[in-house]
């Protein structure tokens, strides 16, 4: 999704506005550990079963004997950029993390739908906590957190929001669906939206039309409301990183409802970049992996 600069976005506000300081990258950002030969890092591909449908996974393992904590990363819509760069820099840092193609997306069996994409969330999170998968990967079941993209991100924030073993959240420009419908009341908006986000995106979709994805927006409740997650994510580790180019006024806002529900462990900034974070994806995995290693001790 590239989430053109609709007019109910380009609202300034102090954290739109903040310059990015410098954070000094952390080695696991720029640097390969040494190989681990009793326990090396591994990549391993397969199918997570789903009522009506699989979702296409990959599970990038850490080194060592563990047990590793654990990331879940979720893409964006339909998932053209999968930030797979840092999950190989979570992995350096230790942690495991899974990656995933929802159902209808990508080759994934099923029907494509922002509500089956929390579904999936949620199945994503079941998984890494069964026991043959916690054996099989080495995973640590009481350090699971979970980070996304644009609809990834409200995906991220709706799992950890109904699941408070979960970690933390760390969202990455991500996307208010709830907001974006209720600016259709501008016709010129909900035209916008259709001709410069939707209609581009479908090829990789199975089980849609454009006029499902509309009105999926346009109705969008609270499981799709980025803003009315924040309550129930305020009391653990939050990041919520903007993108200037992209639709950060949106993590701007779920920054502030997440202060206004007491958040005292959140890290929310705006970078200087697009949607994609074209030109600092060193600056973002950097923000992840130090966000991340708050967890390890």
């Amino acid at each position: 999704m590239r989430l053109v600069l609709l007019p109910f976005l380009l609202a300034t506000s102090p954290m739109a506005q903040a310059a990015t300081t410098p954070v000094p990258a952390p080695a696991a950002v720029t640097t390969d550990p040494p190989r681990d030969s009793a326990h090396p890092a591994s990549m391993s591909a397969f199918v997570i079963p789903v009522p009506d449908g699989a979702l296409n996974a990959v599970m990038y393992t850490a080194a060592g004997i563990g047990p590793h904590p654990t990331l879940l990363l979720f893409h964006g819509f339909p998932g053209n950029e999968q930030n797979l760069d840092l999950a190989q820099a979570a992995r350096r840092a230790g942690w495991n993390v899974l990656t995933l193609h929802y159902r209808g997306s990508w080759g994934s069996p099923g029907t494509f739908s922002f509500a089956h994409c929390e579904e999936d969330g949620a199945h994503a999170l079941a998984f890494v906590r069964q026991r043959d998968t916690i054996i099989k990967f080495r995973i640590d079941p009481s350090r699971i957190a979970v980070a996304g993209h644009s609809m990834g991100g409200i995906v991220a924030a709706r799992v950890a929001a109904d699941d408070a073993q979960v970690l933390g959240a760390f969202l990455i420009d991500p996307a208010d669906f709830a907001a974006i419908g209720r600016s259709f009341s501008k016709p010129s908006a909900r035209e916008d939206f259709l001709n410069d986000e939707v209609r581009g995106d479908m090829p990789p979709l199975a089980g849609t039309s454009e006029q499902a994805i509309m009105d999926e927006v346009e109705h969008a409740g609270a499981n799709l409301d980025l803003v009315a997650a924040m309550p129930a994510l305020a009391g653990r580790p939050l990041a919520l990183i903007g993108a200037q180019r992209g639709i950060g006024t949106m993590a701007a806002a779920a920054a502030q409802a997440a202060r206004k529900a007491g958040a005292k462990q959140m890290d929310a900034e705006t970078m200087p970049t697009d949607h994609s974070f074209s030109d600092m994806r060193i600056a973002l995995a950097t923000r992840l992996v130090t966000w991340l290693d708050r967890f390890q001790h």
